[in-house]
C-alpha cells in the first residue's frame, strides 16, 4: 500500500507521457542532500537551476544547514511546505531507500537518484536496487536511476545533473533529445552537439534503470512536441516489448531514432553488463529490430550526430536516387564511389538532361556526378539552371554539392545564397546538402538560410543515406510484427523436452512449413518398402529425441540406391545409434527421397531473451557458418517482410539466377518464412530454437522444402 499522501501511477495520470512530465519537466523541485558548495554533487544542480532561470520553487533538503547557496533549507523531506513534482536524491547509497520512502510519503511524484553503489556492484547493491524498484511499484513514485547523471530539460530550464557540462552555462534548446543509459556518454554527446551548434531539447540519463528506462523515455520523446529527433545509447535492454512499442510511436509520429547499441563483441558485451547490470540480447537481433522499425544504428559519436543534424532539415527522401555536383572531378569520383558503397543510387542523368547541361557548360561532365568546373561561379544563373535540370529531369531526391572553400568567398556568398534559395523553394521536398569550408560565421550564414552543411562530402553522403532509411520507414504501412502472439498458426501443445526430427516434422507440417516427403521406418523391411515406394535414391536418418546432431554419430546415409541397400542401411544406422547413445529411445529411421538441384538455404528461429522469437534466413550448408550471411526479423512477419529479408543477403544473387543459374522459387521461400514466423510467434514461450537446414529452394514454380528440421523446446529446468 502507499505511504502517506502518495498516489498510485494509474490514479496520478494514466498516460505515461504525463507521468514522465513530472520527472523530465517538473514545475517544482526538492534537492535531498543539497550542498552549499556549488561544485559538489548536491550543489551543482542547485547552482545550475538558479543561474539558468528555472522558474519553479526549489526546496533544498539537508539537516546540516540553515541555508545553501542563499536558499532556505529544510531538515527533512517531511518538513517541506508542499509536495513537489521531482526530488533530486544526492545522498550516499545507504540512505537512498529512506529518502525515497519519505518522498513517497510526502506525495512527491518522481525522483532522480544520482547515488551509485547499487546493481552495478552486484550482491548487496543489487538487493538494494530491488527495493528501489519495489518502492516505485508500490507507491507510484517514478524513479530515474540510480547511478545516473540526471536530466537536462532546456525548455523548462530544469538542469538536474552534477555533470560539469553546465559550468559554461546552458544555451537555448533545440530539436534533439539525447537518451542514454550512460550518464557520462549522454552528457558527452550533448557537449559535442552544443559545440557543433546543434540544439538539444533534453538529455536524459537512465543509469541502472530501477524504474524508468531508455525505452519509456524514447516513447515519451516520440510524443513530445519539442522533440523532432531522438538519439539513444544503450548497453542492454530489459524490456524488448517496450522498446518496440517506443519505436512504433516514433515511426507513427515521423520522428527519426538514431541508436548506438554497444556490446557487438564478446568483450564489449561483458563490459556493458558489468557497467549497468543490464540484460544484453543477441546483437544480430538488435540489428533486426532496428532494421524492422526504421531505426538507424550509429557506430560512433560522429555518425550519431551527423545523422541527427541531417534530420533537423525534416526531409526524408522518398528514394535513394542521389545527384552529385562537384567543382572537382577527383572529388566527384570519390563521392560517387562512397554513395554507391552507402547503398545509394548514383544513376546517370538522362541523355536529354545531359545535353541541356552541356549546352550551359560545354566543358563540364554531365553524367553523375556533374563536374561543373570552376566556370560554375562565373555566372551565378548557372547554379539555378544546373540544379533545376538535375532535380527536375534527373528526378533525384537527394543532391549533394561539393563547393569547398569557393562557397566562402565574400564575393560569391550573396549571389550563391540567392540562386540556391530559388532552388530550395521550388524543390522543397528534396534533400539538398552543401559540402563547404569557411569560417564559423560563414558556415552559420548557410545554416541560418536553411542548408545542411558538411566539410566532408562523404559524411554528407552517409547522412543522406541514413535519411533514406527513415523516408522508407515513415512511408511504410504498420509493421507486420506484433508484440502479441500471432493467431494465424495452429496452436499446438509443445512438450518441455527434447523432440526427435520426426516429432519436429509433425509440428512444422501442421504449421504449413513445406517439408520433403518422408516415411518413418520401424524396421529394416519397412525401410526397404519405403525406398521401393519412392522409386528413386533415398536419404535415411536416425530419429531419436536424444540425438540432435545425427552427422556426428554417423546417423545419416545419403543416396541409398535400392531397397536392399535401404535394408542394410537401416541396420547400420540403428547399430551406430545404439553405440553412440546406449539406451536411447529410437522413433526409427526416416526415409525420404533425395532432392536434386536447387539452392541450399537455412531457415531458423532464435528466441531472444529480450525480444522473443526471431526468424532467420541465409545460405545453407557451410556457407552460413563461414560467411554468416543471414538476415533476421522478429516474428511474425508478412510476405513483404520475408521478401525484404531474403533480398538483404548476398546469397540472394544465387536465388535470382546469378551466373546462369535458374531463377529460384523465391515466392515459395517467402511463404515458408511467413509460416515459420507465425509458428514461432504463436509458440515463442515454449521454444528455444528451430533449425531447417538444408532448406532447398527449387526452380521458379517448383516450390521449396526442408530436408532436415529440428524444433528445440524450452526445457522445464531452464525456466
Amino acid at each position: 500500500m502507499c505511504l502517506g499522501d502518495c498516489v498510485t501511477r494509474d490514479e496520478e495520470a494514466p498516460d505515461h507521457t504525463e507521468r514522465l512530465r513530472y520527472l523530465l519537466e517538473p514545475r517544482s523541485v526538492a534537492i535531498v542532500g543539497a550542498s552549499d558548495n556549488p561544485s559538489r554533487i548536491g550543489g551543482r544542480p542547485l547552482r545550475y537551476m538558479l543561474n539558468e532561470g528555472f522558474e519553479g520553487p526549489i526546496f533544498p533538503v539537508n539537516p546540516n544547514y540553515d541555508t545553501v547557496q542563499g536558499q532556505t533549507v529544510y531538515p527533512t523531506v517531511s518538513d517541506l511546505p508542499q509536495p513537489v513534482d521531482c526530488a533530486i536524491i544526492a545522498v550516499p547509497a545507504g540512505i537512498v531507500i529512506e529518502a525515497l520512502e519519505e518522498c513517497a510519503a510526502k506525495g512527491i511524484r518522481s525522483a532522480i537518484v544520482f547515488s551509485s553503489g547499487f546493481a552495478e556492484m552486484g550482491g548487496e547493491g543489487a538487493a538494494m536496487q530491488a527495493i528501489l524498484s519495489d518502492i516505485s511499484k508500490r507507491t507510484g513514485l517514478r524513479i530515474l536511476g540510480p547511478n545516473c547523471l540526471g536530466v537536462l530539460s532546456f525548455r523548462s530550464r530544469f538542469f538536474a545533473t552534477f555533470s560539469s557540462s553546465g559550468d559554461a552555462g546552458y544555451p537555448d534548446g533545440g530539436p534533439l533529445a539525447i537518451i542514454s543509459q550512460s550518464g557520462a556518454y549522454g552528457t558527452h554527446v550533448y557537449a559535442v552537439a552544443r559545440d557543433w551548434g546543434l540544439g538539444v531539447s533534453h538529455v536524459i540519463t537512465t543509469g541502472n534503470e530501477c524504474d524508468v528506462d531508455v525505452a519509456e523515455c524514447i516513447a515519451w520523446a516520440a510524443e513530445n512536441d519539442d522533440v523532432k529527433v531522438i538519439a539513444a545509447y544503450a548497453e542492454g535492454i530489459k524490456d524488448g516489448t517496450a522498446l518496440i512499442s517506443a519505436f512504433e510511436k516514433a515511426r507513427a509520429n515521423k520522428k527519426p531514432v538514431i541508436f548506438m547499441k554497444v556490446g557487438r563483441s564478446a568483450e564489449g558485451a561483458a563490459a556493458a553488463a558489468s557497467h549497468t547490470a543490464s540484460l544484453a540480447g543477441s546483437d544480430e537481433i538488435y540489428d533486426a529490430v532496428f532494421n524492422q522499425y526504421g531505426v538507424h544504428r550509429a557506430g560512433t559519436t560522429e555518425q550519431l550526430l551527423d545523422v541527427a543534424y541531417a534530420c533537423t532539415a525534416g526531409i526524408y527522401p522518398r528514394s535513394k536516387r542521389i545527384g552529385l555536383i562537384t567543382l572537382s572531378g577527383g572529388v566527384g569520383a570519390q563521392m560517387a564511389d562512397h554513395a554507391d558503397a552507402a547503398g545509394l543510387d548514383v544513376a546517370p542523368m538522362p541523355e536529354a538532361a545531359q545535353a541541356k547541361l552541356k549546352a550551359k557548360l560545354p566543358f563540364s561532365s554531365a553524367l553523375n556526378p556533374v563536374d561543373t568546373t570552376a566556370q560554375f561561379f562565373n555566372d551565378m544563373s548557372l547554379v539555378r539552371d544546373n540544379f533545376t535540370i538535375m532535380l527536375e529531369e534527373g528526378k533525384y531526391d537527394i543532391a549533394v554539392a561539393f563547393f569547398t572553400m569557393v562557397a566562402a568567398s565574400p564575393y560569391l556568398i550573396d549571389g550563391l545564397l540567392q540562386e540556391l534559395g530559388v532552388i530550395r523553394e521550388r524543390f522543397a521536398d528534396r534533400l539538398l546538402i552543401l559540402s563547404l569550408l569557411g569560417s564559423p560565421e560563414v558556415v552559420e550564414r548557410y545554416r541560418a538560410a536553411g542548408y545542411l552543411t558538411f566539410e566532408d562530402p562523404c559524411r554528407a553522403i552517409d547522412a543522406a543515406a541514413a535519411l533514406t532509411t527513415f523516408g522508407k520507414s515513415f512511408a511504410m504501412k504498420a509493421s507486420a510484427h506484433s508484440t502479441q502472439n500471432s493467431g494465424d498458426a495452429e496452436r499446438q501443445d509443445i512438450p518441455a523436452r527434447n523432440l526427435s526430427e520426426w516429432e519436429s516434422r509433425a509440428f512444422l507440417a501442421r504449421a504449413g512449413v513445406p517439408l520433403v516427403d518422408a516415411t518413418l521406418a520401424g524396421n529394416a523391411d519397412a525401410a526397404a518398402d519405403a525406398a521401393a515406394e519412392f522409386g528413386k535414391p533415398v536419404a535415411m536418418k536416425i530419429s531419436a529425441r536424444d540425438i540432435g546432431h545425427k552427422t556426428e554419430i554417423g546417423g545419416i546415409e545419403l543416396s541409398v540406391m535400392t531397397p536392399d541397400a535401404a535394408r542394410t542401411a537401416y541396420d547400420a544406422l540403428v547399430e551406430r545409434a545404439g553405440k553412440a547413445a546406449p539406451g536411447t529411445d529410437l522413433d526409427g529411421v526416416i526415409v525420404s527421397p533425395m532432392v536434386e538441384g536447387g539452392v541450399e538455404t537455412i531457415l531458423g528461429v532464435q528466441v531472444d531473451p529480450v525480444f522473443g522469437p526471431a526468424v532467420m534466413f541465409g545460405l545453407g550448408g557451410v556457407f552460413v557458418e563461414v560467411f554468416k550471411d543471414v538476415a533476421f526479423r522478429l516474428a511474425p512477419i508478412d510476405r513483404d517482410a520475408a521478401l525484404e529479408m531474403i533480398s538483404e543477403t548476398k546469397g540472394a544473387a544465387l536465388l535470382e539466377g546469378a551466373r546462369g543459374r535458374n531463377l529460384a522459387d523465391i515466392e515459395a521461400l517467402a511463404d515458408a518464412l511467413v509460416a515459420l514466423s507465425q509458428f514461432a510467434a504463436t509458440h515463442g514461450a515454449r521454444l528455444q530454437s528451430i533449425d531447417l537446414n538444408p532448406f532447398v529452394v527449387l526452380s521458379k514454380g517448383q516450390g521449396a522444402l526442408a530436408l532436415d528440421c529440428l524444433v528445440v523446446p524450452k526445457q522445464e529446468d531452464a525456466e
